[in-house]
């Protein structure tokens, strides 16, 4: 009896023990920066000034939660993280010899694993590929497809296992990275559709991995766009019809998103986005229990966490405090002077110094009869005085270059007609805005587009009349010397690439140029961006004097001058420039 006793004791213990593995968890916590932009450091080197949100309070943050999860956190970027700041074009372009700071950066803070973004192809093979090189964490791509081979240019994705749980994780790029940027960024390479490139790979995965976990790194946000004829933000429709993810991280729309969606096998699928800047991250607990080498039960919660308020990681800043004042040194140089504070804030009422200063060097720089441009920021500024290499990324916000495309008459009256519809309002009476705007801020703030859109020209004399729709908004009146313009004639026009690639639609959906004809009207590139040779220009001008061209104006005037009063107050809160864009309308 005392024997049956024990062996029946430990029976009841064997069982317990059976129970307690078959109930063991591991606790997984997955961190997603995404769309960093070049924020490394808590410090904006445009403005030069301190701010919040950058990698160094990541940094504090997931050392905070490396003291609870250990190796069991997995840590991943999503792309966009080599543009936006000049750390970042320093050392994309000035410095490229020493490691890039980026890759530096990333190292340090020991991600495993990373994803391309469109503003990461758009610094150019020399420079992603450095960068790659450098990363000692795979940068994932599958749908970036060699030409040549039709494989993918970039590891497609990365099996990470923590306690005998298997993750992987499956990297994408939105497609619609040729509609922006010139073949000659991405030479011999294809972007191939996320859904059709997802539904290939996730069978792949399953059947030569067999994970525990599928997570999804997707630089597209969730809502499916078209953009010549592709869909640009797809990861929702990835989650949703290609069954098998359990979380898909997203970005690119700089849009905070984290919610719960169901797939056509109706499991739930988790899809995050920190949205931009890293001030946010995407925070995500997945629960696994397995038996035998199956899994038994997994939960995935995620949240969005604040990193704005974490402190800088001292050893992240006395690393990096090299790389730090290098940059500071660069945008400290003084290249010229200015006569007169600048703002884009006077661009959406009329010429404004600001834009007409563009326009006025890209036809120096060019030597085109005509030149396009619109306002890369909502409201950037140059101050009078000392120019220094900080206000070029004021004046110029993007790595374009620059373009001189042949353009008919009627195809640039066309272009200019699509940019003042989705710029200004149809006004039907004197009471109505002048400027299409949303009834709250969403989206592209109070614009109903976005506003690097808004092209003007400069060039030729000509009026929007915003009575009218879209075909009968435009009267050109000349070329700016006096000359007759004409519908017919052939024009050489300067643009920047993204626009000349097809970018915003106003070549292609305005000017009704077929997508692949643009390549074939340009008759000129720069072959570095245009913030250099803008750079340049102002170096041996010296000082500059910048004042609208006053080639265009809205009309009827007795409706569009108290119009732009009003909206200006609505946009800017105001007035301290209205007398100057009242006189324009004069």
């Amino acid at each position: 009896m005392k024997h049956l006793v024990c062996l029946m004791a430990l029976i009841g213990l064997g069982c317990l023990q059976m129970r307690a593995a078959e109930d063991q968890e591991v606790t997984l916590r997955l961190i997603e920066t995404s769309d960093v932009h070049g924020c490394y450091f808590p410090y904006d080197f445009i403005g030069r000034r301190p701010v919040k949100g950058s990698l160094a309070q990541v940094s504090s943050f997931v050392n905070e939660q490396r003291k609870v999860h250990g190796d069991n956190l997995i840590l991943m970027d999503n792309g966009d993280i080599l543009q936006g700041q000049p750390i970042a074009y320093y050392y994309n372009f000035m410095d490229t010899v020493s490691v890039h700071v980026c890759a530096d950066i990333l190292n340090f803070m020991r991600y495993d694993v990373g994803n391309m973004g469109n503003h990461d192809v758009e610094a150019g093979p020399s420079v992603y590929n450095r960068w790659v090189k450098q990363c000692d964490f795979p940068v994932l791509g599958a749908n970036i497809i060699e030409k040549a081979t039709g494989r993918p240019y970039l590891k497609p994705y990365e099996v990470i296992e923590r306690d005998g749980v298997k993750v992987v994780v499956l990297g994408m790029i939105t497609p619609a990275v040729p509609s922006w940027l010139p073949e000659q960024l991405w030479p011999g390479l294809h972007f191939e559709d996320m859904e059709t490139c997802a539904a290939k790979w996730v069978r792949t995965i399953r059947e030569t991995e067999h994970p525990d976990v599928l997570v999804g790194l997707f630089h597209a946000g969730p809502e499916g766009n078209r953009l010549d004829n592709v869909v640009e933000n797809a990861s929702a429709d990835v989650a949703q019809k290609v069954p098998g993810f359990d979380v898909v991280f997203m970005g690119h729309d700089h849009a905070r998103h984290c919610r719960k969606i169901v797939n056509v096998a109706g499991d739930s699928v988790l899809i995050v986005d920190p949205a931009n800047r890293a001030g946010f991250v995407s925070d995500v607990t997945i629960r696994v229990s397995k038996k035998d080498g199956k899994v038994l039960r997994k939960s995935v919660e995620g949240t969005l966490t604040n990193v704005r308020d974490y402190p800088a990681d001292e050893a992240f800043v006395r690393k990096f405090q090299p790389q730090y004042q290098s940059t500071i040194d660069f945008v400290s140089r003084k290249i010229g002077r200015i006569n007169q504070t600048i703002s884009t804030k006077d661009a959406y009422f009329g010429p404004s110094a600001f834009i007409d200063l563009i326009h006025q060097l890209q036809l120096d720089i060019s030597g085109a009869d005509i030149s396009f441009c619109a306002p890369l920021s909502f409201n950037a500024e140059i101050r009078e005085g000392d120019i220094y290499m900080s206000d070029m990324f004021n004046l110029y916000k993007y790595e374009n270059m620059l373009y001189v495309m042949q353009l008919s008459g009627q195809e640039i009256k066309d272009f200019l007609e699509m940019s003042y519809a989705i710029w200004t309002n149809q006004m039907k009476s004197a009471d109505d805005h002048i400027l299409l705007l949303n009834e709250e801020d969403k989206g592209f703030g109070r614009f109903k587009n976005p506003s690097f859109n808004f092209d003007s020209a400069a060039g030729i004399i000509y009026t929007v009349d915003v009575t009218k729709p879209q075909g009968e908004k435009i009267r050109i009146e000349s070329m700016a010397d006096g000359t007759p313009f004409s519908l017919q004639k052939i024009y050489k026009v300067a643009v920047n690439s993204y626009r000349g690639n097809g970018g915003g639609d106003l070549l292609t959906k305005g000017a009704g140029i077929p997508k692949s004809e643009l390549s074939k009207r340009i008759v000129f590139s720069t072959d570095k961006d245009l913030r250099y040779y803008l750079m340049k220009r102002i170096e041996e001008v010296k000082t500059l004097d910048p004042k609208p061209l006053n080639q265009w104006r809205f009309v009827p005037e007795e409706w569009t001058r108290p119009a732009i009063e009003r909206d200006y107050q609505l946009l800017f809160g105001n007035k301290s420039n209205l007398s100057k864009i009242v006189y324009i309308m004069i």
